[in-house]
């Protein structure tokens, strides 16, 4: 792709990045303030699919762009503790399962911070990172269905425990392989300033 092409930063799969986090207050606003429990477990839902479909334009109609690399992660990371922190408020999940899904993402997010200031190049999202952010994202919005008033609440948090459990399993396994991968991409980084200056970008 035209170096042209990845350095540009209005596209759509960016503006639909962007319109996921402008809903991110509606989400607080139906859960928190409303106790609109299966509204806003929709919505999370919803935003979280969308997370697939900007993937896919980019792929599809080649607009990958080194904003969107970074901007991607950075939504999924919002997402993330937005939406649990309001579950969390309103009790709308296991506490140990929300603590422990939110403890993966700050140290990630974290090691993801310091490796960049570090000088490491862009790491790209594992298949397993990325199966386990899927599965999550549906796994908070069932949990959240299955608190509220709707009569098949129990039945949303059946399948939120069969997306849970799995996402669990596959985004701690991707933790422990981001690793090896985080040392040598900052090996790699520091190698290539030594050979060029310009720095590289960075995505967690």
């Amino acid at each position: 792709m035209p170096e042209a092409e990845e350095n540009r930063i209005v596209t759509i799969p960016n503006v639909v990045t962007l319109l996921r986090l402008a809903c991110l207050p509606w989400y607080w606003y139906l859960l928190v303030s409303q106790d609109q429990r299966a509204q806003a477990a929709l919505l999370l839902a919803v935003l979280g699919a969308t997370d697939w479909i900007d993937g896919y334009v980019a792929r599809r109609f080649h607009q990958v762009s080194n904003l969107g690399k970074i901007l991607d992660p950075i939504a999924d990371r919002l997402l993330f503790f937005v939406g649990i922190v309001g579950i969390i408020v309103v009790g709308g999940a296991p506490l140990w399962f929300c603590w422990i899904v939110l403890g993966r993402e700050l140290v990630v997010a974290i090691a993801a911070v310091v490796l960049a200031l570090l000088g490491a190049k862009r790491i790209d999202v594992t298949w397993f990172g990325k199966a386990g952010t899927f599965c999550l994202m549906f796994a908070f919005p069932l949990f959240l269905a299955g608190s509220s008033s709707l009569s098949s609440a129990p039945i949303f948090e059946a399948f939120a425990w069969m997306c849970g459990i799995p996402g669990l399993v596959l985004s701690y396994y991707a933790a422990v392989m981001y690793v090896p991968i985080g040392l040598r991409s900052l090996r790699e980084g520091r190698m290539a300033r030594v050979t060029d200056p310009t720095p590289d970008s960075f995505a967690p």
